[in-house]
């Protein structure tokens, strides 16, 4: 779709030239000829962009910056303000309003696509990052939900949200070689791309009654609880086996850019409940587990090599006979004072 721009000026010549100089650009143009009448445009047809003169009636274009620039609906809008030739009072005024650039009265075309092509670059990329934050906060708001039922199910006279202890098991899942990706890949094609694979997982960890506590960019935690101690400990590793089945079926379909996956588990006593985070936008809460368990998984995650899971002896021994496991031995991980039994899962027998 084209870019849609507003044009704000009092003058109809200048309003004409801008549009049809713009139509030829093969923008889409909507107008307005005093601030009030501007303010009203933003509010029924947001542009991407402004065109803003200064010395309007009704309302002048300092207000209008002002205003826009002071609401969280439209403060991300870029501004231009169009200035006479002299008008250094009005780019000061214009910087204190909030504008993001300047265009000289009269309008040099070459610079007119220069300015508006800069601008709309930024609010492109402005906007992509709000749609993938606003994608992450979708997936939490559907997880958490989760995991404050399953903690009030299985201690109905807690506070919901409280910390305690308890038995979970915690799945680390990393993208192998994601430094080298990005730095072969375009920003946004390995963004699509781990999207796209993340997606998928996402919903294999729902599936088995895990809860997604963050997300980087290379990786994510999950969280697995259930009155049985051996059931969560099963199910962390039933959705990492579904995470490599998934990776595997995916890259099938992505062959140009595949991925592959690894992943540590570890079981046993945990801090668990939800971290409230405070922001300009208002209160969010994390499920997240934290302590020597969590810290074993991720570390077992940072020793696997691409498409192998690793366990925790504690995970190991409750997987009982139902899993081929392979035996490697004591290994000594980082930041994890004694020697570990670490144990790799080649697949479900039962």
């Amino acid at each position: 779709m084209p870019s849609r721009i507003l044009i704000v000026d009092d003058e109809p010549f200048n309003v004409d030239y801008l549009e049809q100089e713009l139509a030829d650009l093969g923008y889409e143009t909507i107008s307005a000829v005093n601030g009030k009448e501007a303010l009203d445009r933003v509010a029924n047809q947001p542009p991407d962009l402004i065109l803003l003169d200064v010395m309007m009636p009704v309302m002048d274009g300092f207000t209008v910056c002002r205003l826009l620039k002071s609401d969280d609906e439209t403060r991300l809008i870029p501004i231009v303000i169009m200035t006479a030739l002299d008008g250094i009072e009005d780019r000061i005024k214009g910087i204190e309003a909030g504008a993001d650039d300047f265009l000289t009265k009269p309008v040099n075309p070459r610079e007119l696509l220069a300015r508006i092509q800069t601008a709309l670059k930024l609010k492109q990329a402005v906007d992509r990052r709000l749609g993938q934050l606003g994608k992450i906060k979708d997936h939490f708001a559907k997880f958490v939900p989760e995991a404050v039922k399953r903690i009030v199910a299985a201690n109905p006279d807690a506070p919901a949200l409280a910390k305690q202890e308890r038995d979970v098991s915690v799945l680390f899942v990393d993208i192998t070689g994601y430094t080298a990706l990005s730095g072969r890949l375009p920003g946004d094609i390995l963004n699509a791309l781990v999207e796209r694979y993340f997606s998928a997982f996402l919903d294999h960890i729902h599936a088995r009654g895990g809860d997604i506590n963050e997300t980087a960019g290379d990786g994510f935690m999950a969280i697995f609880q259930a009155l049985d101690v051996r059931a969560h400990a099963m199910q962390a590793v039933d959705a990492a086996l579904a995470l490599l089945e998934a990776t595997r079926s995916l890259n099938r379909d992505a062959s140009e850019h595949p991925l592959s996956i690894h992943a540590g588990v570890n079981s046993g006593s945990a801090l668990v409940g939800s971290t409230r985070f405070e922001s300009m936008r208002g209160a969010r809460w994390t499920f997240t587990a934290s302590g020597a368990v969590t810290n074993l998984a991720a570390r077992l995650a940072a020793t696997a090599r691409p498409g192998q899971i690793l366990v925790g002896p504690e995970t190991a021994r409750r997987l009982g006979e139902g899993y081929e496991l392979e035996s490697l031995g004591q290994g000594v991980l980082k930041n994890i004072a004694e020697p570990v039994e670490i144990h790799g899962v080649l697949r479900r027998t039962s």
